[in-house]
């Protein structure tokens, strides 16, 4: 219990204006009381509220809802690090989604958000050496919310994946910090290869819709993949592709492509 009572005592101001926010939805929306209830304000701390909303969206007949949540307590209390990468992401989602105007939207309604904290725990799993139930996870997660991370994968924290539908994540593939991605976006091998045969992507990287970035290849830090483009070649840092095959047709335009989100070309072509 000492640390539940940690979770509690400490200074948490993203959970606290998660916690403001589920409050006023009760009064505004009352229907919605019972989901944010259950979902936010029953709970002391947002590794509480993420690891009950992760055994809610993936039990199944097959497993439990009281046993993900049990797996999913035993990770966030092990690894403090799922629960402030959480942080990061919530804010990355708030700050980078035009959409996303309260702290709990990622947490209740984003599958993109649902999606990467659900990775973390099947990742947390996989390097515990739990490799089948790491798959078990990685399964549940594509079928609930169409997102295909493998648990062996490694993604930094601040990630944002806007629609999030269809993304794939290979086996062997590290994705950096600030990492902001949109749906269909592919990080994937090029054919049968075995070993390390998947996309290394940099911090603060851009990548646009229907993206497919293949085999083991450098992606460099604060450069923007055009939406569409097959990218099978490295990437310099700071630099704009686009393009199938992707070629380098300019700068990325500014310092944080992952952040300012902006995907017009602007004639560099």
């Amino acid at each position: 219990m000492a640390e539940v009572k940690a979770w509690v005592s400490a200074v948490d101001p993203v959970w606290q204006r998660v916690r403001d926010e589920a409050a006023e939805v009760v009064r505004s929306e009352p229907l919605l009381g019972g989901l944010v209830h259950s979902s936010l304000l029953h709970h002391n701390s947002l590794e509480r509220a993420l690891a009950y909303r992760f055994s809610m969206k993936l039990a199944s007949s097959e497993m439990s809802e009281q046993i993900l949540r049990e797996i999913a307590d035993e990770a966030y209390l092990d690894a403090d690090e799922l629960g402030q990468d959480a942080r990061a992401d919530v804010m990355a989602v708030f700050d980078r989604d035009p959409a996303c105007h309260r702290f709990l939207q990622p947490i209740l309604f984003f599958k993109g958000f649902q999606a990467v904290q659900a990775y973390r725990v099947g990742h947390w799993l996989w390097t515990t050496g739990r490799r089948d139930l790491a798959y078990f996870i990685q399964m549940r997660v594509s079928e609930v919310f169409g997102v295909d991370i493998h648990p062996a994968a490694r993604i930094g924290k601040g990630i944002m994946i806007d629609h999030a539908h269809s993304i794939v994540i290979g086996e062997t593939a590290v994705v950096g910090d600030n990492v902001s991605m949109l749906h269909s976006v592919t990080l994937g091998g090029t054919g049968k290869e075995d070993g390390d045969r998947h996309p290394k992507i940099g911090n603060g990287v851009m990548i646009g819709a229907g993206a497919k970035i293949l085999g083991n290849i450098q992606v460099g830090y604060c450069s923007r993949i055009a939406a569409g483009s097959v990218v099978l070649q490295d990437v310099p840092h700071n630099t704009t592709v686009a393009g199938v095959p992707a070629k380098v047709i300019g700068k990325a335009g500014c310092s944080q492509p992952s952040v300012t989100m902006d995907q017009l070309i602007n004639g560099e072509i």
